[in-house]
């Protein structure tokens, strides 16, 4: 009874257990590639290799070793004696792997195989190994080893007919799967001589014909012919090709392709350091055009590779530091194209915008890169990113520029351009096309080397915001750059060697920039999406991350959680043993001595590295809590942050004075009783306390409130005429309310240590406007910070000190009056900013930031000094918003800024008041102009003009 019951398991559970598709769940699980949809659409084991990689292959392995182990163990268990029983749980096996699984089954009966009799298995090993280093030969190696397990069976086991005939039938069976199931690995072979499917997979000396389709390395194939492969194997029309590696034999491969007039081919270089972002070598190496006959295939590849020696090449190797390495040769089928040219997906000129550059001709690409004849020149606007290089029907572009060229295509070339930048980590493009009349094919790809690094507003403007004096940014930049190095050299520990931190900031138009390239090729190796930094500070999408490559990361990430677990205890101890102790002095600046002066300075820095590192990760650990709990930003009371805190003292100090005021001259009228002046010494307390705030926060070159009170005073007295009552969030013990909190704290200590700093430089500057050092006020904050050491320490450079406040100064002027700034600039020469002629669209689209409808007429605020009445009709344009803006901003009905994101200053108070907030719109100062009706949509993000 128990052996007809195991039969039955045998012949029911090995099937299911053959057909559970483990080796698809786990290359989804980690790559998000579904094999059935990829290559041949075999579930095999090779597959798991080919398109997920060696971690994804292995894994693979063992799901099916562990298949054939398992039916072998089954039949064991239930037949004893019998072990043929084994070999028909095999057969079970792969008949489920292959009529449910889609896949062969090689795995599984290897491994089961080796459990069922190890003597047999070694021997077919050893013996089909031998066989196969002399066939060298796939499939005839598959065939001997199918022979070789009847026959090593019969030898051992002569007596036991049975187990030979099962042996032979799982053979046979084996041998007619293998016909029926494409091999992935021969997938990497395919060409379009389709009646030829497998004749680049072979082995000919001791190296395999190798084509585009395979993966290849750029350190040993060369950027161009990595590139195409790639692109190739991601589905982009790229021409078939086959690589010739230094030091290969040419023949073989010559005697298979067979060009002619209608099949023309051509030999092109793909150099190692060819096409890479630091050298682009176009032009220096020979290309091969038109080889109709095989015979002229040899001649070509010679002259191909001699081309490497030339002169011209030589030197421009050694002009940019590009060693001499090798030759790869690409040969590849020539289109007819019927129009073709190159494609720029950032003008190289210009240097910013959204538009992609295209020089086109009628006829083979050769024409428009060969610079013997004038193309026609085309500019497309693409503004959004294409989800595929594909352009929808119903998505027209605008052009600027006509010609012979169809419109139609022009637009196509301009979505696939951009499309590719985005396939790497939005690094511009330079690509070469050609449309044959029915597919528009890639030539060729690389980075465009003038426009790299990137430079991006985005962040950086929210963070340090405005134009920015020398003093601030010689300040600024080394504390944030350094903190977000020991933050990376955390998770990344050796695998940061290499990486510059120092250039993770620069100014360009006075203003700051983040290194996007830099950041890209920080979270690539930490195994993050290139976006990471804008979903930690701005609230954006964040796509997955690898999850092959995030499990290399674990220990240094791991380290970091560990620092976000104890940031709260690490300062409250910097707090009670440093910031407190410095904070609670009654030093005044003004009555120190120039070297005085100085120690203060050096000992407020000492204490801002510190805090710079709560600065930064306090925020960010916030939003990162706040994102994988979901908690929604009404739930979120932000009262601990200083400008919240103030606008809620300012408010409640209005609200007091209401039952006393009558006329409209608040301050006059309150001076006039002692229940007044009760209510004016509230509103001094309130300005003392929080006097360490400006209009920019994090510019020292900016007067604080304390200095300079009057904008403050006005705000006041709005309140007082029709004070606002907030809405406070009711506070909830929770883990991300302990976050913002902390945040609330690290800002204001953060803040106080910025203002002490610009009271000692201000203090120094007057010392300095007395004897004769500096002629005119503000001198001091177009020096940087070595400088204004070197002019106390020694006065080396104060005869040059005139000339060069006064070219600073000039260009901070020239910088300030700039219109149009531009959110990306490429290479580290940006022209000066321009005017786009693209006819504004009467709808925008940014990052809604606090929810609500509401129309309104616009008021565009460059700074808090051009502040006038301001009611609930009003919608506020401004640059940015900062800890200064908040009490204004209350006044508003709506709010629109150029940067920023849902955790800025200006969300976070337009949510408190429920005053709706559009982010992230892109000069919105010159959009828009006074008066202009327009209706904002909080949630969605849009601004409608009326």
């Amino acid at each position: 009874m128990m052996q007809v019951w195991g039969s039955l398991l045998i012949f029911i559970v090995c099937p299911l257990l053959g057909g559970l598709p483990l080796i698809s769940w786990i290359t989804y699980a980690l790559t998000q590639k579904k094999l059935k949809d990829l290559g041949t659409g075999n579930i095999s084991v090779s597959a798991a290799f080919y398109h997920g990689g060696r971690v994804v292959g292995i894994l693979a392995v063992l799901s099916e070793a562990f298949k054939g182990i398992a039916a072998v163990v089954l039949a064991r268990a239930f037949f004893p004696e019998n072990s043929e029983w084994e070999i028909v749980a095999l057969i079970a096996l792969v008949v489920g792997r292959f009529w449910i699984g889609k896949g062969a089954g090689t795995t599984n009966v290897v491994w089961g195989y080796g459990v069922h009799d190890p003597i047999a298995a070694l021997l077919v090993f050893i013996i089909g190994g031998i066989g196969f280093t002399i066939l060298r030969e796939k499939r005839q190696g598959r065939a001997a080893i199918l022979i070789l397990f009847p026959l090593i069976t019969s030898l051992l086991h002569p007596q036991e007919s049975a187990l030979i005939v099962m042996t032979i039938a799982l053979g046979c069976l084996m041998g007619w799967i293998y016909t029926q199931i494409p091999d992935d690995l021969d997938l990497k072979a395919e060409t379009a001589q389709k009646e030829s499917q497998s004749m680049f997979q072979f082995f000919r000396g001791d190296r395999a014909i190798v084509s585009l389709n395979q993966t290849l390395q750029s350190q040993k194939a060369g950027s161009k012919a990595a590139t195409l492969s790639h692109l190739k194997r991601l589905g982009y029309p790229v021409p078939d090709g086959w690589v010739l590696f230094p030091g290969d034999d040419p023949q073989p491969l010559i005697e298979l392709l067979d060009p002619s007039e209608q099949e023309p081919l051509v030999v092109r270089s793909s150099a190692i350091g060819e096409d890479s972002e630091s050298a682009s070598a176009a032009g220096q190496y020979e290309t091969i055009l038109n080889i109709t006959r095989r015979e002229e295939l040899l001649p070509a590849i010679a002259r191909c590779l001699a081309s490497y020696d030339r002169s011209a090449a030589v030197q421009y190797r050694r002009d940019r530091g590009t060693p001499d390495a090798s030759m790869v040769v690409l040969i590849q089928k020539q289109i007819r194209g019927v129009f073709s040219g190159v494609a720029f997906s950032r003008d190289p000129v210009a240097r910013q915008g959204d538009e992609v550059a295209i020089e086109a001709l009628p006829g083979e690409a050769t024409r428009v890169v060969s610079g013997r004849v004038t193309p026609e020149s085309y500019r497309v606007r693409v503004q959004d990113a294409p989800e595929s290089w594909v352009l929808p029907d119903d998505r027209p572009l605008e052009i600027e520029g006509s010609g012979d060229v169809p419109p139609q295509l022009i637009q196509q070339v301009a979505w696939l351009a951009r499309h590719l930048e985005s396939q790497f980590q939005g690094v511009p493009q330079d690509i070469e096309w050609t449309f044959d009349g029915e597919t528009l094919w890639l030539l060729q790809a690389r980075s465009i080397t003038t426009l790299v690094p990137i430079w991006t507003r985005k962040i950086a403007a929210e963070v340090i915001p405005g134009v920015i004096r020398p003093l601030t940014w010689s300040i600024n930049r080394p504390l944030t750059c350094g903190v977000w190095g020991q933050i990376f050299t955390i998770v990344l520990g050796k695998r940061a060697t290499g990486l510059d931190f120092t250039e993770t900031a620069t100014l360009h138009y006075s203003q700051a920039y983040f290194n996007a390239s830099l950041l890209g090729q920080i979270f690539l190796r930490m195994g993050l999406p290139p976006e990471s930094l804008e979903f930690l500070t701005r609230g954006a999408k964040f796509s997955k991350p690898p999850l092959a490559s995030t499990l290399k990361n674990i220990p240094g990430l791991l380290k970091l959680v560990g620092q976000e677990l104890q940031l709260q205890r690490d300062f409250e101890r910097d707090d009670r043993q440093q910031f407190s102790p410095f904070l609670k002095e009654t030093l005044q600046p003004a009555e120190l001595s120039v070297g005085e002066l100085l120690t203060r300075i050096n000992l407020i820095l000492d204490l801002l590295k510190i805090a710079t590192y709560y600065s930064i990760l306090a925020p960010l650990s916030a939003a990162v809590r706040k994102a994988l709990l979901k908690v929604p930003d009404e739930q979120i009371d932000q009262g601990g942050t200083p400008e919240v805190s103030a606008l809620r003292e300012l408010q409640r100090v209005a609200i007091a004075a209401q039952p006393i005021l009558k006329g409209s001259d608040v301050f006059a009228e309150l001076a006039q009783t002692a229940e007044g002046r009760q209510v004016l010494d509230q509103f001094e307390q309130v300005l003392h306390r929080y006097g360490y705030l400006s209009e920019v926060g994090t510019d020292i070159a900016v007067p604080t409130w304390r200095e300079n009170p009057q904008p403050i005073r006005n705000l006041f007295a709005q309140f007082c005429r029709s004070p606002l009552t907030p809405t406070i969030p009711q506070r909830r013990k929770s883990s991300v309310q302990r976050r913002f909190d902390l945040k609330g704290r690290v800002t204001e200590v953060y803040s106080r240590l910025l203002a002490e700093l610009r009271g000692c430089f201000v203090s120094l500057e007057t010392l300095w406007l007395k004897s004769g050092t500096l002629t005119e006020s503000g001198d001091i904050f177009f020096l940087e910070w070595a400088e204004v050491w070197q002019v106390a320490q020694s006065g080396e450079i104060l005869n040059r000190l005139p000339a060069l406040i006064a070219q600073r100064r000039s260009q901070f002027t020239q910088d300030s009056q700039l219109t149009q700034i531009p959110a990306i600039v490429y290479g580290e020469d940006p022209p000066t900013p321009r005017l786009q002629n693209w006819s504004s669209s009467q709808q925008l689209q940014g990052i809604g930031a606090s929810p609500g409808q509401v129309e309104g007429r616009i008021k565009v605020l460059r700074s808090l000094s051009t502040a006038t009445e301001i009611d609930s009709n009003t919608i506020l344009v401004v640059p940015y918003t900062d800890s200064g803006w908040a009490p204004l901003l209350a006044r508003a009905g709506g709010l629109i800024s150029e940067v920023g994101g849902r955790l800025s200053h200006g969300a976070i108070v337009a949510r408190e008041y429920r005053i709706p907030a559009v982010m992230d719109i892109h000069n919105a100062t010159q959009i828009f102009h006074d008066g202009q009706q327009v209706r904002i949509d909080g949630q969605r993000g849009t601004i409608e003009i009326l």
